[in-house]
Order: structure tokens, then sequence, then C-alpha cells
């Protein structure tokens, strides 16, 4: 079986640190190995497989490689699964899998390592069990050293965590790690969310079962926010109020009575990232109020109706030079409006979302700038627009996108270049891709 891009979710539930590299042609029992051209040959790696998410019949798996030893032009990854468990989607790498016995090789923008460089690539997966002991990459087994040098350790590089599959202004100034570097705390009451979330100390917040809120509840700086399993939160919603670093994943949001999440005030660094939003009274997600550095991702808006407002008013200036905000691999699915709508924010990145029957898409106002590139377009009347309502307009530049019984997109101006690296997934292919991996467990 091969397995196309999908983005992971969750943070950090146990890690197997495995320090590899050195014996020339060793390979896992039982596997063979077909020889690869001398650029692409081993001479050292380590590699840090985490389990970052579990929930009993299924689990999302990092995996970290770092090359220690001479520059790779490509790469394979080898393992056996001790479990019985089945890939079942993946992402920077392409997946094949036989029985325990699993390979991953390289996509295009990740084949070139050069010595102590590092790539994470990741899957999705059924079944639980044991974690994989023993890796090759490219034919060779992994200890750690470099042959060259067999008294090196290597170095097993950084702890890592949800950051992974972190893209988009969320990795700018300075990163998004959430609460990572705190303990982790389970919660399944009202009270206990609503505590651990206002502590002043670093944090992960494991959500299960069903919460009911009442009205905007704050949360404070340094903190992941989690779901497990089917978690939900309704009547209520989170209040990210002049604070940084915070990571919201896998949550279900239904019945909000103001919004599900408020990003305002100046709060930067945030990371909202594979929820579902139902319906409720306002925004599914606003983002206002010169706040900055943001990242939205992976979401599904099962009939929102105003579904995300970046920029508070048409008279709020102060948020000029701010709301940089990038949305991807949303799935926008029967929603109505806003999606987003934006104000100042200059350039603000929309790509590789689906948008099925919808009212609008985007709509640029006030001078913003939105870049709107690898959308998929089904059944939407107005996909982008420039200028909406009342308010002057902004610019739009498209490239790449597609559209089916839609209307055409409006563009105008220019958008500031955007600093970050990402790799888009074609247009045509997006539907697939974030109808199978958008939206919370």
């Amino acid at each position: 079986m091969s397995f196309g891009n999908r983005a992971p979710r969750g943070v950090l539930r146990r890690r197997t640190p495995l320090l590899l590299a050195g014996a020339a042609l060793a390979a896992l029992a039982g596997s063979a190995v077909t020889p690869l051209n001398a650029s692409a040959a081993a001479a050292g790696c380590s590699v840090e497989y985490d389990v970052t998410n579990d929930w009993g019949s299924g689990f999302v798996a990092s995996v970290k490689i770092t090359n220690t030893g001479a520059a790779l032009s490509n790469w394979e990854l080898e393992w056996d699964f001790a479990g019985g468990q089945q890939i079942t989607g993946g992402w920077n790498a392409t997946y094949d899998q036989s029985g325990s016995h699993v390979s991953a090789t390289n996509v295009s923008h990740n084949g070139t390592l050069s010595s102590g460089a590092e790539t994470t690539i990741g899957f999705q997966g059924t079944g639980g069990g044991a974690d994989p002991t023993a890796f090759t990459l490219n034919g060779v087994t992994c200890d750690g050293s470099d042959p060259g040098d067999p008294g090196d350790p290597g170095d097993p590089g950084d702890p890592g965590g949800p950051t992974a599959s972190l893209v988009g202004w969320a990795t700018q100034n300075g990163g998004t790690n959430g609460g990572a570097e705190g303990q982790t705390v389970s919660v399944s009451s009202a009270s206990a969310l609503v505590s651990a979330m206002q502590r002043s100390d670093p944090l992960v917040i494991r959500v299960s079962g069903t919460i009911n809120l009442s009205g905007m509840n704050d949360v404070a700086s340094n903190k992941t926010i989690i779901g497990a399993g089917g978690a939900r939160i309704t009547g209520g919603g989170l209040d990210v109020d002049g604070v940084r670093d915070v990571i919201i994943q896998n949550l279900t949001f239904s019945n909000w009575a103001d919004d599900a999440i408020n990003v305002q005030e100046g709060s930067t660094n945030v990371w909202i990232d594979h929820n579902t939003f139902t319906t409720g009274y306002d925004g599914a997600v606003d983002i206002k109020r010169e706040s900055d550095f943001v990242t939205v991702s992976w979401n599904h808006l099962d009939g929102s109706g105003k579904s995300m407002l970046l920029g508070h008013s048409d008279g709020h200036t102060a948020d000029r030079g701010h709301l940089r905000v990038t949305y991807h691999h949303n799935w926008f699915d029967g929603s109505q409006t806003r999606h987003p709508r934006v104000r100042f924010g200059d350039p603000v990145h929309v790509f590789n979302n689906y948008y099925y029957d919808n009212e609008y898409g985007v709509a640029s106002t006030m001078g913003a700038g939105v870049l709107v590139e690898g959308n998929y377009f089904e059944n939407v009347e107005d996909p982008a627009l420039v200028g909406y309502a009342s308010s002057d307009d902004g610019d739009i530049v498209a490239r790449n996108n597609h559209l089916v019984g839609s209307g055409a997109i409006e563009t105008a101006g220019s958008v500031n270049s955007i600093p970050y690296s990402y790799s888009p997934d074609s247009a045509t292919s997006v539907k697939s891709i974030v109808t199978s991996g958008a939206g919370a467990d």
C-alpha cells in the first residue's frame, strides 16, 4: 500500500529514541534492501520515533531523521512494526507497507540531507503495541554513530513535539511550542479545564469527554490544549487574549454563545489545528486587535455561519502591520461566509483549503493583502472578493487554484512576500487530501 500526504495532530505521548548508523550493508531481519546509487549511500544517521497521539484503536507518529554521515541526495527509511500496526495516511514521505514491513521514501522537498541535517516525517495508523526498535536508512542499520568516527554517538536531536507539522506564520517570531516545556494534565470537567488554562506555568492540557463552558474563558501563555478522541467543548469558547505561545488541537466545538476561539489583544504565536467546528452564535475562529503570527490548519468547519474573521473593524487601524496569518488545509464544508474575511493584514496566506458550497470564500478589505493559492473551490458563488459590504478594497493575488461549479476569483494589486518555507499540494488533489485529514478525531 502507498500513502500520500496528510498532516499530523496531537502532542507527545511516548518516545523511542533510536541512534542510528554505521555497518555497511546491514538490513532489518527478513527485509530485502535494494541497492541505491552512491550519492544516496548512508554513512550514519539517527532516528527519533514519537507517538504524538494515541487513542487506543489508532495513533499518530512522528519520525525525526538526522543525517550524521555524508550528504544524501535521496533516502529510504525502513522498519518493522511489532504490534500489527497499519499505516492509513502519511506526510513528508511516500509510504509502502507489506505486512509488518514499512518503507518511507523521501518526497521532492526533503530528499537532500547534508551532513548534520534533519527532516521529520509522520503518519497515522491503526492498531497498537510495541514501537519499532530498529531502522535502516538506505540499507544501513541505525545506531547513531558515524563510521568515520566510531566513538562519536551522534546527536539524537531535540525531543520534538507538535511543532513537527507546523507550517506558516506561527513558525515565525521565535516559533510556537505551546506548553511543550511543562507537565501534562488531564481534565474532564469545565472547572478543571478553566483552572488549567489559566495557570501561569507551561502546560499540556489533555481534554476528554464533553465539557460545557459558559461564556469566553481565558487561555494563558504557553499552553497546549488537546482533545483525546471525541473530546468536545460546547456552550462557550476559548479566549486567547494578550498572550503568547498557544496550541489548540483535536477538539470539536459546538453551540458556542459568542466565539468558539477568539484570538485578540496582541496575542502572538498561536496554532489552531485539527479541530471541528459545527454551529454557534458568532465566529468559529476570530483573530483581531493586533494579533500576529498565527497558523490555522486542518480544521473542519461543518455548516458554520460566520466562520473566520481576521481584523476587528474598519475603524481599528491599529491592526495595520499585524494580522499575519496562514490558513491551510481547512475544510469549509457548507459553511457560509468569512473563510476568511480579512482587514489590514498583509500578507495573509490562504493555501490548499477545500471550499464546498459556500456563499463566498475569501474577502480582502481595508488594504489587506491576501495570497490565495492552490485551493479547491466547489460550488462557491464567489471564491474570492476584492472588497466586501461597506469596507474599502484590499488586494488579492491568486495562483494555481482549482474551480468546480464556482464563480470567478477577483484579484487586484499586489501582496507582500511570504517569508517561510512551505510545499503546497496540487490544487486538484486538495479535496481528497483535506476531506481525509481535516477535523478532530
